[in-house]
Parts: C-alpha cells; sequence; structure tokens
C-alpha cells in the first residue's frame, strides 16, 4: 500500500473512530476492517482473529473482542454507516455526478436454519430455490463508478412471527416483518434524510411492480426507470397527452406495436466482446389502475432481445420529455452494475461469510 493510500486509510478510520468514540471500540473497529481488507480467503471473525494475533495463545480473546464489537458492544450502525458513505461519495463524486440510486437483493446460501431470515426462497445468486438469508440493498452509480450505500436484511414472516426463533436470535423488538419493497424505501428514506445526492431510481419489477412504491419516490422527490411485469396495464397518451379510455397489458402493446414493425435497434455500449444492442420502443403512457390524481405521463420503454420470442423486459420511467432513446436506454441498463457490487462485496470483503452480519444488517 503506497503513502497516499495509507493516508486515506488513516483518515478514513478517524472519522470512524469519531462516531465509535470509546477507545476500545475504535480499535476493534481497525482490526476488523483491516481483517475485512486484508488478502485472507476467510473474512469472518474467526480467521480475521486468527491473523491478526501473533500469539496462538491469545486468538480466543482476539475472536471474543471482535464478536462483541459486533454483535454486543454499544454503537450506531447507522452513524457508522453514514459516515461512511460521506467519506465515498465525496471521493466519488470529485470526478461524476450521481447519476443514479440502485435497488436489489441479493442471496447468501446458508446450511441449517438458525441463521436469520434463513429459508427456502428464491434467489438470483443461485437461479433458484435455496435455502439462504436475503439482503436487499441500495447503491450509487456515476457514469462509471458504482458504490453500495445501505443493505437491510429480510426477515420472513415466518421468522418475523416466531416468538422462540426471535429470543433465540436476538431479533430487536422494533424489527418486524417487512416487504423487500419496504425495505427499499426505507433505505432510500434514509439516503433522502441524509442528503446523498439524487439520482433516477433503477429496480427490477420486484420493486417496480408496486405502485405504492412508485407513488413513494416521487413523494420524496425522485425520478425513477423500473422494470415492470408483462401485465402491467397503462393507457396510451394521444398526441395533445391525454390518456385514452382503454387500458392494456405491456405485452399486447409490445405485440402491436411489433405488429407495424414499430421496434428499432439501438446499441448502448461495448462489451467486453460485442456491442450490447437490442431492439426497442418507446411509447408515452399512464400507469392504468392508479387514482387520477397521482397520474403523470411515463415513458414506457420496451426491450425485444435477439431471437428471443417475446419481449425481455418493461420499463417506466418517470423523468420528463427530452432526453433521447439512446440515454434512456443507458440509463435502465445501469442496473445490472449491481452485480458487479454484489461480486465486489462478497469476493473481496467477505460480505457473506459472516453469521452475525445478520445482526448487522439489521442494526441499521
Amino acid at each position: 500500500m503506497n503513502a497516499a493510500a495509507v493516508q486515506r486509510l488513516e483518515r478514513y478510520f478517524q472519522q470512524i473512530g469519531e462516531v465509535l468514540g470509546e477507545e476500545s471500540r475504535r480499535g476493534s473497529f481497525a482490526l476488523y476492517a483491516m481483517g475485512l481488507l486484508g488478502e485472507g480467503e476467510r473474512k469472518s471473525v474467526e480467521p480475521i482473529a486468527a491473523r491478526a494475533c501473533p500469539d496462538p495463545e491469545r486468538v480466543d480473546a482476539m475472536h471474543q473482542r471482535l464478536l462483541h464489537f459486533a454483535v454486543d458492544s454499544r454503537w450506531s450502525d447507522r452513524e457508522v454507516r453514514r459516515q461512511a458513505a460521506r467519506y465515498a461519495l465525496e471521493a466519488m463524486t470529485r470526478r461524476e455526478s450521481v447519476e443514479a440510486w440502485i435497488v436489489d437483493d441479493t442471496g447468501f446460501l446458508k446450511q441449517g436454519k438458525h441463521s436469520v431470515g434463513v429459508q427456502r426462497q428464491y434467489t438470483g445468486s443461485a437461479g433458484k430455490v435455496a435455502n439462504c438469508q436475503i439482503g436487499v440493498s441500495l447503491s450509487v452509480a456515476t457514469r462509471t463508478e458504482h458504490l453500495p450505500l445501505d443493505f437491510e436484511l429480510y426477515l420472513p414472516e415466518c421468522w418475523a412471527n416466531d416468538e422462540a426463533r426471535r429470543r433465540e436470535a436476538r431479533i430487536p423488538a422494533e424489527v418486524s416483518f417487512q416487504t423487500k419493497p419496504q425495505l427499499a424505501l426505507r433505505m432510500i428514506e434514509r439516503a433522502v434524510e441524509d442528503g446523498v445526492a439524487p439520482g433516477v431510481l433503477l429496480a427490477d419489477s420486484a420493486y417496480g411492480n408496486s405502485s405504492d412504491f412508485r407513488a413513494r419516490l416521487r413523494a420524496l422527490g425522485l425520478h425513477y426507470a423500473v422494470a415492470v411485469a408483462a401485465q402491467t396495464g397503462v393507457r396510451l397518451l394521444d398526441a395533445k397527452g391525454r390518456p385514452r379510455k382503454d387500458a392494456q397489458s405491456v405485452s399486447d402493446l409490445a405485440w402491436r406495436i411489433h405488429e407495424r414493425g414499430g421496434f428499432r435497434r439501438c446499441t448502448w455500449r461495448q462489451g467486453t466482446q460485442d456491442a450490447l444492442s437490442a431492439r426497442f420502443a418507446l411509447r408515452r403512457v399512464v400507469a392504468a389502475g392508479v387514482p387520477q390524481r397521482e397520474q403523470e405521463p411515463l415513458t414506457l420503454l420496451i426491450e425485444w432481445r435477439d431471437g428471443e420470442p417475446e419481449p425481455a423486459n418493461y420499463f417506466l420511467i418517470s423523468l420528463p420529455e427530452g432526453r433521447t432513446k439512446r440515454q434512456l436506454i443507458r440509463l435502465v441498463m445501469q442496473r445490472w452494475r449491481t452485480e458487479r457490487v454484489y461480486e465486489d462485496l462478497k469476493g473481496e470483503l467477505g460480505l457473506d461469510h459472516y453469521c452475525c452480519r445478520a445482526a448487522l444488517l439489521m442494526a441499521g
């Protein structure tokens, strides 16, 4: 590590230390953080303690110290995360402005049934139903960089409503069942409260399908570009911007556009081997089934990939007119960068190595 990197790390530790306060907490944080940043393959507490302690007879004491810091020590996870986000955002936005906020979720594969929130459930990490925990994340992205900003553990109803499991896992009383969109909104509201530079909110259909989720984003002053299901109802706008009376699913609308030859090819960026392109169509719509007072003109973006029998994705975008089709396509495609976030967090920082991390995820 060069001198400039050491200086930056010391400044970061100093800022987090000011939030932690007590000297012993500051020391434990530094040990734990260096363990995550180090080269060790496993990033759970026990191997971190072993690597940090040259005396084998003191490894157990170091292990207990780090466990106490992570689980029992009285420090504000909310304040630590806020300070860490400020530090990273300051460096990232010095070069480019924030373009997008990205909501997504990832799975942590587990054995057994004692890890908090674990159950058999679908996770994109495995591409199937598996025994796992699910974490919902909020990341921010500039044109070239991305930063994980916040995480929440999804607590299924079978956990939230089981008093015996709650006691055994020491789940705080204030933690109740919330859907994944509700968890995402909780993090988004925190980011707005903390003054994070706004971006267009990107999310897949698990979040975009919720009209309440979309309405809350607009109430917070955020625009969105979210995926929705094929059966989502919309009404086309006429030449004067007025909604037509007849509602139709976005899938039916896509087929009508296809029959009229209305899809056009667009390339949005160069991939590792080939240019990334597909056929797209744009239409101005309002969402059907939404109270009239909450309706606003939206752009429906439909993606039809080569060789596929039907469209791959439908996106509702709340941004006002003015951006080109290519700009909108490039924006919605930013969502896939969250996979790189998970790859980095799991591969380099051991996000899925430590079973007590569930307590850390819920502490905020």
